[in-house]
């Protein structure tokens, strides 16, 4: 079987209270990696341990003793824990949303002088699991990760989300001992892709956090003048021809969209990290910008002019294995999930504090099967790809009416929650309901698909009514 590349082209978005419409922090991610690679979804629940467990990589020789107490949490590992698990994103009993990571890359200087430890180095696939189950703020998310790469080592350049019910923070690795985090102001948002993007760094600011001794290994080392404002993205980051067409043009649309009114060049390199949007954000503008492909722009891949000559790597991709928004509303917590490409799939508004995985959501391989949640997606994507002009309309349709159906179970499963002492019970059947109201849906879909396309065959031929 062929290892999946280890890195993920995601792209990740970060949404401050004072930034949206109910006052809720936001963060999530497009995980990117394969267009046939099954995403489950996972409940743990508390858990003291008799001893301290110890977490070892499959994907190189990391390994690192854990707490014996281990808090519940959510995620979506991968179908197989082969090469590593890849919980990748999820929230915690304490109110406390993880996304990791947002592959990045390092320029060649620093690399020369502090590399990755690809050796044992913590990687992607390991942070969610030893890091969100141990902490109770997104602060301590940033500080238990930065602790853990101080020992260890990072293995790779990657950006971390970390959210609590006050406060968004975004974490990036920039070599193999060093990083910063950033937290994102109250009343702005941030859209990141495959870039290190954090900008000016405010070493005496509490909206900042970094790892010891950063500004003595960029000046020892001449890898940036002292008398110079401390620019991280210019210190660690790249500046090529991938991150005009593969990286840049992707934040460029998230700020298009979110700030219409001001104008900027595709391929700038100062498209600032995070910016005030021109309204309130709801959680589906922020689900809009995960699905979103070019659209009503001259380079939309759904065009069939496009489809070869593509100028400008797009947000949704046939690659998404999974796309999530971690929600944090006060008592309030929601792990919005999409199976497969966002913009043909339907976000679920998952309790993350349920106990039992809804039935599909925990199936599937790397081959089609009808029992998995995401190939049934999957299998709809395809189906609409055949003829996207022809056909989307019907997933529109479907998609409508899923967002209505689950939305409105999700309104009366609040409001059951907000007076009952049976929380858990009652999200596994929140959770069960709104599962299986989506899946339904998309299953009479690719019946109605199927039907319909079987007048497309090449094999056709205008029949004689005298015969």
């Amino acid at each position: 079987m062929e290892k999946p590349a280890g890195r993920s082209s995601c792209t990740s978005i970060l949404i401050g209270k004072s930034a949206s419409i109910t006052g809720s922090v936001v963060i999530g991610r497009n995980e990117d990696a394969k267009t046939a690679w099954p995403k489950h979804l996972a409940f743990h629940q508390h858990k003291v341990f008799d001893q301290a467990p110890v977490f070892k990589s499959k994907d190189n020789n990391f390994t690192l003793t854990l707490p014996k107490e281990r808090f519940s949490y959510d995620a979506t590992p991968e179908w197989t824990d082969k090469y590593g698990v890849f919980e990748e994103d999820g929230i915690n009993e304490y109110h406390v949303a993880m996304s990791a990571t947002e592959s990045a890359y390092a320029n060649d200087r620093v690399q020369a002088i502090d590399p990755f430890n690809t050796d044992s180095g913590i990687l992607e696939e390991a942070m969610v699991s030893v890091v969100l189950p141990y902490v109770k703020t997104a602060k301590e998310g940033v500080e238990r990760l930065g602790a853990i790469i101080a020992e260890a080592g990072a293995a790779e350049a990657d950006g971390i989300l970390f959210a609590d019910p006050d406060e968004a923070w975004y974490m990036e690795i920039g070599s193999g001992h060093h990083w910063v985090a950033k937290r994102i102001p109250d009343d702005e948002y941030a859209v990141v892709a495959n870039q290190l993007s954090i900008q000016e760094v405010a070493f005496n600011s509490d909206d900042f956090l970094a790892s010891a001794g950063l500004r003595e290994f960029v000046f020892n080392n001449q890898l940036w003048p002292k008398d110079r404002p401390f620019i991280w993205r210019e210190i660690f980051g790249t500046h090529d021809d991938s991150d005009l067409h593969y990286n840049t043009p992707r934040v460029w649309e998230a700020q298009r969209l979110f700030n219409p009114h001001t104008e900027q060049a595709v391929q700038s390199f100062n498209l600032p990290f995070s910016r005030r949007p021109e309204k309130p954000l709801s959680i589906q503008d922020a689900q809009m910008i995960l699905s979103d492909h070019y659209a009503n722009t001259p380079y939309d891949l759904t065009k069939k002019q496009n489809a070869q000559t593509a100028l400008y790597r797009p947000i949704g991709i046939a690659t998404t294995q999974e796309s999530h928004l971690l929600e944090l509303n006060g008592q309030k917590m929601t792990h919005w999930l999409a199976m497969g490409i966002a913009s043909q799939s339907v976000y679920i508004p998952f309790y993350p504090q349920g106990s039992k995985t809804p039935e599909m959501w925990d199936k599937g391989t790397e081959t089609y099967s009808s029992d998995s949640a995401y190939w049934v997606f999957k299998l709809a994507s395809v189906l609409v790809d055949r003829d996207w002009s022809k056909y989307a309309p019907l997933l529109s349709d479907t998609q409508k009416a899923v967002r209505q159906k689950v939305l409105r179970l999700r309104y009366e499963y609040d409001q059951k929650l907000a007076t009952s002492s049976e929380q858990t019970a009652l999200a596994d059947e929140a959770n069960a309901k709104m599962a299986k109201a989506a899946t339904d849906a998309y299953q009479e879909l690719i019946a109605d698909l199927i039907t319909k396309q079987t007048a497309d065959s090449p094999l056709k031929f205008k029949i004689d009514p005298n015969l």
